[in-house]
């Protein structure tokens, strides 16, 4: 290996590192900002991060076993896509086909948080809740894409719920939904 290759490789690992070290230090932040007891349901600073590079963190927060850090990342990702609709809205699209992969059985994992987060990024932006709110009834529908297990599906319940007081208009045609839930 020539000299050339070799600083090219160690400055591209290198540039790998630092953008590792970047998330790692993003994401505790992010989580210190979860994380921390102040009385209030969000953590407004995790507006002032870019919402590309902030919506990797929620993903993993969402999936949270404390409840409160898992409310609060459910309703910064509501936030944080909304804003990045209003910027990019395929980006945003992105993030929700995101959330419905990792319902789906193919995906490997089990979608922790996703129905809620889906359903929080809908009551944040009608824009993603006209094109999305379809498939969010459709994982409490059996004859549509049904979550046989019992707290993804509850999961799907509340944040219906959440959604028809958020997104009155978009969910007026399926009112009688809403009282089947669960």
């Amino acid at each position: 290996m020539t000299t050339r290759k070799r600083i090219l490789l160690i400055s591209s690992r290198a540039a790998g590192e630092i953008a590792l070290d970047g998330m790692k230090t993003l994401k505790r932040k992010v989580h210190g900002l979860l994380a921390r007891n102040d009385g209030f349901s969000f953590p407004e600073e995790i507006l002032g991060f870019p919402p590309k590079r902030v919506v990797n963190p929620l993903f993993s927060y969402i999936q949270s076993c404390d409840g409160r850090i898992k409310t609060r990342a459910v309703t910064a990702m509501g936030k944080v896509v909304a804003a990045l609709a209003d910027q990019e809205m395929e980006a945003a699209r992105i993030v929700m086909r995101r959330l419905m992969w990792s319902l789906n059985d193919e995906s490997g994992g089990i979608g922790w948080g996703a129905p809620e987060a889906m359903a929080e990024i809908m009551a944040e932006h009608e824009g993603l809740a006209r094109e999305f709110h379809k498939i969010l009834i459709s994982y409490v529908d059996s004859e549509g894409n049904y979550l046989e297990f019992a707290p993804l599906r509850q999961g799907a319940v509340l944040g219906l719920k959440r959604l028809f007081k958020a997104q009155p208009r978009v969910m007026e045609p399926y009112g009688n939904i809403l009282e089947t839930l669960e």
